[in-house]
C-alpha cells in the first residue's frame, strides 16, 4: 500500500499530493495529515473520486485509509 505523508503541509498541498497518487491509478493508499482541515479536504476529495475513506486519529495526527472498489 502506498503512503502519502502530508504531515506539516498546509492546504491545498495534502489534497494535491493525494490527487497525484489517485491520478497514478492507486486503488489503496494511506494519507497522513496533522490538521483537521487537511483531513476534511482530503476526505472530501477522495469521496468525490469514488474512494471509501476511514480515518484513525492518534496523538493529533490522522491516518486516512483510501480504498477504491
Amino acid at each position: 500500500m502506498d503512503i502519502v505523508d502530508a504531515r506539516g503541509l498546509l492546504c491545498p498541498e495534502p489534497v494535491v499530493l493525494t490527487q497525484r497518487a489517485v491520478k497514478d491509478g492507486r486503488k489503496q493508499l494511506t494519507v497522513l495529515v496533522d490538521a483537521e482541515a487537511a483531513k476534511e479536504n482530503v476526505t472530501r476529495f477522495a469521496a468525490s473520486r469514488g474512494y471509501a475513506v476511514s480515518v484513525t486519529e492518534t496523538g493529533g495526527e490522522f491516518s486516512l485509509s483510501l480504498t477504491k472498489a
